[in-house]
């Protein structure tokens, strides 16, 4: 069933991604985690759907946020991140996916683990604790390549800052910031093993991002002594769907 919302809110992220804020009045509401296929179409009648994760907390306004990153050669995401204006009418189909989500009624520790734009649907998870006043412990691990390719840096950082039971740890695979402790480089056994939850605390892991990254965080996480039942995954491939 596609739903109609009109964008309320818009708010660049970096200099190529943007989240934008709906309002979808008949929105049955959404479990972090989730994700809806966004269509566009052309004046000619011509129409694309990509999917993207929902970024939002699960919230009583019937509102609805998603993050675009823009792709240089998209068909829609350049749309979404340049051209889309507060008050436009966006069509949607959702909330979709029902395993890899997190619930406000989990107690277990919680190890997040992002590849670039794959933090979205963690941050959704995240926000959703927040709101929920859960005291569910969560650690985050969120690879990506410079701090300026960060998304919700500030907001990661205050929780951070002012939840200990958010921790937050970056690994910058192709430029770090100065002084940083860990060169640059991808997410391996060491840095698994310093900066995520043991293995016998049960923890349930989400990881997300491009799939070669999903595979190799998984793998880790397995190889660390996770039961693979507890490691839940979700991959986006070249086309920018679900970011």
């Amino acid at each position: 069933m596609w739903r109609v919302g009109k964008v309320v809110a818009l708010h660049d992220e970096t200099s190529t991604a943007r989240t934008i804020t709906l309002e979808v009045p008949d929105w049955p509401g959404h479990v972090a985690g989730q994700h809806v296929d966004v269509r566009l179409t052309a004046p000619d009648g011509y129409s694309a759907v990509r999917s993207y994760s929902i970024a939002s907390a699960p919230n009583h306004e019937s509102r609805v946020g998603i993050t675009v990153e823009r792709l240089s050669n998209g068909e829609v995401s350049p749309y979404l991140t340049q051209e889309v204006a507060v008050g436009d009418q966006l069509e949607l189909r959702g909330p979709i996916g029902g395993w890899f989500v997190w619930r406000t009624e989990q107690t277990e520790p919680v190890q997040l683990i992002a590849g670039g734009s794959g933090i979205v649907p963690l941050m959704s998870m995240i926000r959703s604790r927040v709101s929920a006043g859960t005291t569910a412990p969560f650690r985050l691990l969120y690879s990506v390549r410079e701090p300026g390719a960060i998304l919700y840096r500030d907001e990661l950082q205050a929780l951070s800052d002012r939840d200990h039971s958010v921790s937050l740890t970056y690994a910058f695979t192709r430029a770090a910031p100065k002084d940083w402790s860990r060169p640059p480089g991808r997410i391996d056994a060491a840095l698994i093993a310093k900066t995520t939850w043991p293995s016998n605390l049960g923890p349930t892991s989400y990881v997300c991002g491009p799939t070669p990254f999903v595979e190799s965080a998984a793998s880790l996480l397995s190889a660390s002594g996770n039961s693979p039942d507890k490691i839940r995954t979700e991959r986006f491939g070249p086309t920018g769907d679900r970011k």
